[in-house]
């Protein structure tokens, strides 16, 4: 039977307890099993394939929005400037354009079967249009936090599910916390970025990359990393394949952050083991920029143990990289460009090294943050219709 076990001191707990946190030492909670003999099943539906390597044992397709399934790309001309063999796992196409959409089924599920009508999230934008979209799929009454200073851009596709976006002053890092408190109070399941579900939902991408290369583990994965939550699924999946003897080893893990919000490769770099609050984010990629990531002190542990690479990119960097694949077809957001900016660098440095195989997470949809183009060098022109031939 599946159990939660806190991710530093292994102190266990039953799957049914409303804690998310370890209670002797506050880092975050995992699921766990004894994987004897699983299988891959044939379904369209996420938890039904996966049933074997996931705690629910009556999958309820009715709360699918169809999320899953991505596919994995060949980037010909990036991976040809580069001299590495590129794909990547194009995340932007799920329900609500972005990763979140695979942990939310699992967190709904979740709720769904402990009997909570309501449900809840903090959010910088992917995760509250994710849950509010899921949470009117399983007609809960659902909550989504954001900061004060979020982009109206933002909030809009979040509020027209029906959510109550509640904006909130004070200092991001710490709503996570505050969530959790106010939740258990309330009777709010708060699926937040590291909530162990959420982790379940992305652990079915490490699956994915494993299927898709047809159980031959590429060289290296690059995962955008903020809360922390993400980057643990996907490891999460490659052990748990390799545990159960579909692959043979795991692939080199990088963690690539924004320079202008970088706790987790800061905290690395300088030799410690638990992240410091990094202060006031200033970057565009939005979606990775969380100050105090909740479960950075567990990927700090995952990299150090797998011998694992942390890399920052500027801005600049971001934005060049957005662009280029772009024009390979693939509209990321900032966020979701981040892999590809850190991908330059790490073969600039010699780390990744010619013929290897790459694999880029790209978590979400460029339609989502608009404005970071404004300025971006992009060929418009305006002419009379008469003129129309001559443009051309």
């Amino acid at each position: 039977m599946p159990y939660l076990a806190c991710t530093k001191c292994g102190k266990e707990f039953p799957l049914e307890t409303l804690e998310t946190r370890c209670s002797s030492c506050g880092e975050p909670l995992e699921v766990r099993y004894e994987l004897t003999s699983p299988e891959l099943h044939r379904s369209d539906f996420l938890l039904e394939k996966y049933r074997d390597f996931l705690p629910f044992p009556k999958p309820n397709k009715a709360l699918s929005l169809g999320e899953g399934f991505t596919p994995l790309l060949k980037l010909h001309r990036i991976g040809e400037s580069l001299k590495v063999d590129l794909y990547v796992k194009n995340e932007t196409v799920n329900p609500t354009w972005s990763f979140k959409d695979r942990g939310t089924l699992c967190g709904v599920q979740y709720a769904v079967d402990r009997g909570y009508s309501k449900i809840g999230t903090v959010s910088t934008g992917n995760m509250g249009a994710s849950i509010a979209a899921y949470g009117a799929r399983a007609g809960l009454r659902t909550y989504v936090l954001v900061s004060s200073t979020i982009e109206e851009e933002k909030v809009l596709p979040i509020s027209v599910y029906g959510a109550n976006v509640v904006k909130v002053e004070g200092d991001y890092g710490m709503l996570y916390y505050e969530s959790l408190r106010i939740g258990a109070e309330r009777g709010i399941c708060f699926v937040n970025s590291d909530h162990p579900m959420r982790v379940e939902g992305s652990k079915t991408i490490g699956f994915e990359i494993c299927e898709q290369f047809s159980f031959k583990t590429p060289d290296w994965v690059i995962v955008p990393v903020s809360s922390g939550g993400n980057f643990r699924g996907v490891v999460k999946g490659f052990k748990e394949f390799r545990e159960a003897g579909l692959i043979e080893r795991l692939p080199k893990f990088v963690v690539a952050q924004a320079s202008g919000c970088c706790p987790i490769v800061r905290a690395f770099e300088e030799g410690k083991e638990e992240v410091k609050h990094f202060g006031t984010p200033n970057t565009i990629a939005h979606a990775i920029s969380n100050p105090f990531p909740p479960s950075g002190n567990e990927v700090i542990r995952i990299l150090r143990e797998l011998g694992g690479v942390a890399v920052t990119v500027e801005d600049e960097e971001i934005l060049r990289a957005q662009l280029t694949l772009a024009r390979e077809g693939i509209f990321a957001q900032p966020a979701g460009a981040v892999p590809i900016a850190a991908l330059h660098k790490l073969v600039s440095r010699g780390l990744v090294e010619g013929g290897e195989s790459v694999v880029c997470l790209i978590t979400g949809a460029g339609l989502k943050y608009l404005k970071s183009l404004e300025g971006a060098p992009l060929s418009i022109t305006s002419v009379a219709l008469e003129d129309l031939g001559s443009a051309l």
